[in-house]
């Protein structure tokens, strides 16, 4: 479906090179821009949230994005596909810089207070829940299929850019001037994006993707979504997969990997340097599939790399010392890059354009929806049983969805365009 906003900037241009396509590096850069922005957002609500509350506060008010983002996810990507994707990214970004500068110059006059905190994330949690979807179906709509492999592989090096930069530059902005300084350096960062995707031309859908609509509800356009991808051959074991994985993922390497670096008196700067090998690996898969463009037989390799980053994730609690742990992450990094690179594009190459909203909301809610909730059970669970076995555990789930990948046919021989 297309609106004004979309329609009037329609191009027909034959597909080129995603890296030597300005309409793709604009849409990358105002990525990378908004992202960069929310990692300073997430320095500064950390920051002030502290000193404004107690840390069972600060963690409250930190989790609160988690809940709406979980609850709106589905509806959000109808919404997405309902109204465009680039609509609504633009106004995702619009709506969470305005939200970043209002709460800078509160706190600029009035000091740190934990109901502005709490707002500004219950905001960005539902702001997100419409924005993840829509960032996942825009490159179909600005690129050409055989180019959205090399995107993925694009938009995974602007994400770790960001991820780099982000926390450093949060950091300098408190340093600088304290909370409001940051909220208002990541509402520049974000802002910077608007311009960018304003610029940013669509293409138009092929008739058979260009799915009409208009006379049903926002419910029925969500149930036909789930029902085209319950029916699709490749795609629901595919979303099925990319879930277990992520189930697995999430856990061990963010809440599990605090309490993992802490029983093995590695310290913050040991954590840190684990998460970085993690970080090297998958941004070396990002610029291999954007140098390359695509892989071949993408389902055989993905269900395979998600196995091994299965053992390898059960593996990083047994590792004898600091050095084996680094480069046990840099292995899962590489691999959960390589199966998460390989799903995406799938996803991206065998849905509907009409469809990649809802698509990739149902994806997208495992890992950005319902694991930041379980963080606490796996908190939990080491607790109770240490480790290794959470690890383990983990582990065989994330194994789970190598199995799946391996295990139907129409996935394990799927193929990206060429």
């Amino acid at each position: 479906m297309t609106t004004g906003l979309e329609s009037t900037a329609t191009v027909t241009t034959p597909e080129k090179p995603a890296h030597r396509d300005g309409n793709v590096l604009r849409w990358v850069g105002a990525y990378a821009s908004s992202m960069a922005g929310d990692g300073v957002y997430y320095v500064a609500l950390s920051w002030a949230a502290v000193q404004a509350g107690t840390p069972a506060q600060a963690g409250l008010v930190m989790s609160v994005s988690a809940l709406p983002r979980a609850v709106l996810m589905l509806g959000g990507g109808v919404v997405a596909d309902r109204f465009g994707p680039r609509r609504v990214v633009i106004g995702s970004d619009a709506v969470r810089c305005a939200a970043v500068l209002a709460v800078a110059a509160l706190l600029f006059l009035t000091g740190p207070g934990l109901w502005p905190l709490a707002a500004l994330a219950l905001v960005f949690g539902i702001v997100d829940s419409v924005f993840v979807p829509a960032v996942g179906a825009l490159p179909a709509r600005i690129t050409g299929r055989g180019q959205l492999a090399r995107v993925q592989g694009m938009r995974g090096l602007a994400y770790r850019f960001a991820v780099v930069v982000g926390a450093p530059l949060g950091g300098l902005g408190v340093a600088v001037g304290g909370a409001a300084a940051a909220f208002g350096l990541a509402g520049l960062l974000i802002a910077v994006s608007v311009p960018l995707l304003v610029s940013v031309r669509m293409r138009e859908l092929p008739p058979d993707d260009a799915v009409d609509e208009r006379g049903g509800t926002a419910w029925s356009d969500l149930v036909a979504g789930l029902r085209y991808i319950r029916r699709h051959r490749v795609l629901a074991p595919l979303v099925l997969a990319i879930a277990l994985g992520d189930l697995g993922f999430v856990g061990p390497f963010n809440v599990g990997l605090t309490l993992l670096a802490d029983e093995r008196g590695w310290g913050a700067s040991g954590m840190g340097w684990v998460l970085a090998g993690f970080g090297v690996g998958a941004g070396f898969v990002s610029l291999l599939l954007a140098v390359r463009g695509r892989l071949p037989h993408a389902g055989w390799v993905a269900g395979w790399a998600l196995l091994a980053g299965a053992v390898a994730v059960g593996a990083l609690a047994f590792v004898p010392s600091l050095l084996a742990a680094v480069g046990t992450a840099l292995a899962v990094g590489l691999l959960a890059g390589l199966s998460g690179a390989m799903c995406t594009a799938l996803l991206q190459t065998h849905a509907a354009p009409a469809y990649l909203g809802r698509v990739t909301a149902v994806s997208s809610l495992v890992s950005l929806g319902l694991t930041p909730l379980t963080m606490p059970l796996t908190a939990a669970a080491i607790g109770a049983w240490g480790t290794g076995p959470v690890y383990v555990a983990s582990a065989a789930v994330c194994g789970l969805g190598g199995l799946v990948a391996l295990g139907v046919s129409e996935l394990r021989r799927a193929e990206l365009p060429g």
